[in-house]
């Protein structure tokens, strides 16, 4: 059973969520969109990022977000908000950034900036994130329960 991923977007990353849904649905991933479900310039990314900020904290394990806004900034700051939550974001560039954020951080959410990036680059990035596993060493978990315990 292949992990379920919850996608959420403003307007800006609208259109590249779409695209990233067909994507995950034809590898065979369950797939649940919390919105936007039409485009809408007068949205407001909070209405859609912390749906899926708190369907992951419900089971870190098995869930996963992917979210998307313009720069992908505050879509982060807004996820992180959730306790469980830890989003990492990425909008181009060094792709190792991607990896760390899995092996050292066991991040559970990856914000896209969706002006930043190619369909193609969020795909790419989206691959790596999905194929990288937390590493589990005793300093990455021990600063992860750390982070767990902040108020």
């Amino acid at each position: 059973m292949k992990q379920k991923i919850f996608l959420g977007a403003d307007h800006a990353g609208f259109e590249l969520k779409e695209h990233v849904k067909k994507y995950l649905l034809r590898l065979g991933f369950k797939v649940e969109d919390k919105g936007a479900y039409k485009f809408d310039p007068k949205d407001d990314y909070p209405d859609f990022i912390v749906p899926v900020a708190k369907k992951v904290a419900e089971d870190p394990a098995n869930n996963k977000g992917i979210i998307f806004g313009a720069s992908g900034q505050g879509e982060a700051i807004a996820a992180n908000k959730i306790k469980g939550v830890r989003a990492a974001l990425y909008y181009g560039g060094n792709t190792e950034i991607i990896k760390l954020s899995r092996t050292h951080n066991d991040a559970n959410i990856l914000s896209l900036g969706a002006r930043f990036l190619s369909k193609e680059e969020a795909i790419e990035a989206i691959k790596i994130w999905l194929g990288t596993d937390f590493s589990n060493e005793a300093r990455h978990a021990r600063r992860i329960k750390k982070i767990s315990k902040i108020k």
